[in-house]
């Protein structure tokens, strides 16, 4: 029994090695293009206040026709440095066909980072009383930068835009609120927006430990400036996540790891949602834009989940009359501009999505920015995964959505009319020092497929209770915001309530797997339980979230609140499962099950919780589904 050389195998291997030959190629071709075509200065641009600013600048060395210009401000570095040193995205990523199309693109280290001068601030709050030069903010930044290359850089067309994803999609909103009349587009993309209600920070005011002490133990470091060196990171002692973390004990226990971090000082000094945090939310200042906008998001992305549903819905209904489009695709964080977006773990999507949305956004800034092409972006595009299709729509959520209650019952059944019993509930007992993990196995980060793993694991715990329906007769569409509505008795005085939506697949489930070649691992999907959504919520804020209030040990209460927005079909054939939780760890800190200051309290602070969850007919429990007809 030969095997031949070009076994399935071996193809497989060969097709492999042959894609990133090409690729490698085509880089080297690329770069090449890059260094004989464009020019790079880099220069210190002076801000009102006299604070300078690092700022790389490539400009085509064809000046025989004007061009537009395109930044992005960073808080991560406009590295490489020197002015005979080009940076490798502008030819490894799909920045290229902007050069090609002849931008002159402007990459600047934010007030504070790296070459810049200044303080460097968090999420550094918008300012709509500015009266003298020392006034400032991050739109006036944008808006002196754009002042300056107007005045200083040659061959531009007058135009200008801006994006970016993640924090510097944060600046790309700041840039919008610069209100400068030369700012024609802006795609703020994950963009950072709420870090108490929602993104990296919280999500309905739990505290993002896992993500939160990641992050900062490194990017929250002082360092003096200017500097070209980003700040080493917190070693872990062992590989396993979950232990070190359950290890680790209480939030008091990590202030020793972080005492030079002032905003995790910031973040233990704010416990609840105050002025502090409201000032830092980026939709406050989001009226008077003119220019055109384009917000594009993940509906799979692990850390700004809810910035770009919800900054869109700002501008929207703060600025009716502007071009205000949305794009929502099934990508992780930033996965529209890296990878080719056709699967997350083991889900597939049926097409490269992510080459799809980088069309859509080029076509964008040419016909704002180049005078090229039509307008033809719809006012919402969103992909809807399950039945792997994209969809347009008028208005976002779209006005075929009607909100549908689906009841928790008995025997864990999940239908969408009322129960009619006199008394039903299910109980468990969440005990922080035997969290729920949000993953399974041994878990040495956090990763971006978690937000669509299967959950059978969960489903095996004492301490999660599972809901779902029968086998689905018919698809069932849902798209637009998801919330949960859970009438409660506890044992004690606080607690969370962790609700995740899944797909069930039926048990002979298989892909076809000649699409969608980047899952790594084959796994067995029949039964898979996909994590459509999955959100947290601290109990003690039901009532708002600068209301923290005790439960009443024994009295039913309604914890009523909002999952980021869902865009998803549940095929005939499957099922629509729900779980309820109260831990999802070290995702998000434990909370200790009393109604104490959980960035202060003591190991005797942690106690069991027992919870009911009604589903009778005077305290029912639902989730509201937006139910796309």
């Amino acid at each position: 029994m030969g095997t031949p050389f070009l076994s399935f195998l071996g193809r497989k291997t060969l097709f492999t090695a042959l894609l990133v030959l090409t690729t490698t190629i085509q880089a080297i071709n690329d770069s090449a293009w890059v260094a004989q075509n464009y020019m790079k200065q880099e220069q210190m641009v002076p801000m009102r206040d006299g604070i300078k600013l690092f700022t790389a600048i490539y400009t085509p060395r064809d000046q025989s026709k004007k061009h537009p210009i395109l930044m992005v401000r960073t808080p991560y570095s406009c590295a490489p440095y020197g002015a005979d040193k080009i940076s490798p995205r502008l030819w490894k990523s799909y920045w290229i066909h902007y050069l090609q199309a002849g931008y002159i693109l402007v990459i600047q280290d934010v007030r504070g980072r790296y070459m810049s001068e200044g303080v460097f601030e968090d999420v550094r709050p918008f300012n709509a009383e500015k009266k003298t030069k020392q006034d400032i903010d991050e739109a006036s930044d944008t808006y002196d930068l754009i002042e300056w290359l107007l005045k200083n850089i040659k061959g531009h067309n007058g135009n200008v835009g801006a994006f970016g994803i993640s924090y510097p999609g944060f600046y790309a909103t700041m840039a919008a609120l610069s209100f400068h009349p030369a700012l024609k587009a802006v795609s703020p993309q994950a963009p950072v927006t709420d870090w108490f209600i929602g993104d990296d920070f919280h999500h309905n005011g739990a505290f993002a430990l896992c993500d939160g002490f990641s992050f900062y133990s490194s990017f929250g470091r002082p360092r003096p400036v200017p500097t070209t060196s980003s700040a080493p990171g917190f070693i872990y002692p062992e590989k396993d996540l979950y232990s070190f973390h359950l290890k680790m004990g209480g939030l008091r226990n990590y202030i020793p790891f972080m005492q030079d971090v002032k905003f995790w000082k910031d973040v233990y000094a704010h416990p609840d949602y105050d002025a502090w945090w409201k000032s830092r939310d980026a939709r406050q200042g989001c009226s008077r834009i003119k220019a055109a906008m384009l917000v594009t998001g993940g509906t799979f992305d692990a850390e700004d989940c809810y910035g770009a549903w919800n900054l869109y819905k700002a501008i929207e209904s703060k600025n009716p009359n502007i071009h205000n489009n949305l794009i929502m695709g099934p990508w992780f964080h930033g996965g529209w501009s890296r990878g080719d977006g056709a699967c997350l773990g083991a889900v597939r999507f049926g097409s490269k999505t992510s080459l799809y949305y980088q069309e859509l956004e080029y076509n964008f800034f040419q016909f704002h920015l180049n005078g090229e092409g039509k307008n033809t972006l719809p006012e919402a595009t969103v992909f809807f995964s399950g039945e792997n299709q994209w969809r347009k729509f008028d208005s976002w959520p779209s006005k075929q959505v009607q909100n549908t209650p689906l009841y928790l019952g008995a025997n864990q059944s999940l239908n969408f009319n009322i129960p009619m019993t006199e008394k039903s509930s299910t109980k468990y007992t969440s005990d922080p020092l035997k969290p729920v993990p949000f993953q399974d196995g041994i878990i040495s980060e956090r990763t971006r497929e978690y937000m669509s793993d299967d959950q059978r694991f969960a489903s095996k715990r004492t301490d999660v209770l599972v809901f779902q329906t029968e086998l689905l007769s018919e698809n069932l569409t849902i798209g637009g915001e998801v919330e949960a509505e859970l009438m409660v008795q506890l044992s004690s005085t606080d607690a969370d309530f962790v609700v995740k939506i899944i797909d069930v697949f039926p048990d002979n489930f298989e892909y076809d797997t000649t699409c969608c070649s980047c899952v790594k691992k084959e796994p067995i999907m029949g039964g898979y339980q996909m994590l459509v959504r999955g959100e947290i919520m601290r109990g003690r804020y039901r009532k708002g979230f600068d209301q923290p209030a005790a439960f009443v040990p024994g009295a039913v209460e309604k914890v009523r609140f909002k999952l980021p927005d869902v865009a998803h079909t549940f095929q005939k054939g499957h099922r629509l499962m729900i779980q309820i939780q109260s831990s999802w760890f070290p995702l998000f800190d434990r909370n200790p099950q009393k109604f104490v200051n959980i960035y202060t309290c003591a190991p005797e602070d942690f106690v069991p919780c027992e919870i009911n969850i009604l589903h009778q007919r005077n305290a029912a429990s639902c989730i509201y589904l937006p139910v796309l007809k």
